[in-house]
């Protein structure tokens, strides 16, 4: 069995954003060379995330719209998190409902997603370099 391994780097100039990162990720699979397994893709960050869904940007607005209604932003003094000197409260609860990896079957070199799935790294408090991780174990 192969395994290979690196590291995505981002930096979102605006608190949030949802980057398609399909792409990047089937360059990697392409690099590891790996034609049969298993591709695992996490956010590194505790306020960013990484998940599966449409790339349609109306899909992307009602995430925003909902994930807000869910944990708003402001007031900051809310969240308990932000008594520690951080505006950031928000950011962690948005991250865990949208999750923090997915793992993609490689069947024949390819990434095994549905028609219309996509891979996603989503920002929930941007303005500073993170990462995500791509590993990828197989033959």
């Amino acid at each position: 069995m192969k395994a290979y391994r690196k590291e995505l780097w981002f930096q979102v100039p605006s608190r949030r954003a949802f980057i398609h990162i399909t792409p990047e990720v089937e360059g990697c699979l392409r690099d590891s060379g790996i034609r049969e397994g298993l591709c695992l893709v996490n956010a590194m960050h505790i306020t960013a995330s990484v998940f599966i869904n449409d790339h349609e940007a109306g899909l992307h607005q009602d995430y925003e719209d909902w994930l807000e209604g869910l944990a708003p932003h402001e007031p900051v003094s809310r969240y308990r998190h932000n008594q520690t000197g951080e505006d950031n409260g928000d950011a962690h609860l948005k991250r865990q409902i949208m999750g923090r990896e997915v793992v993609v079957a490689v069947t024949d070199g390819q990434l095994d997603l549905g028609t219309w799935e996509r891979i996603f790294y989503g920002e929930f408090d941007g303005r500073r370099r993170k990462r995500v991780l791509v590993k990828i174990i197989g033959e």
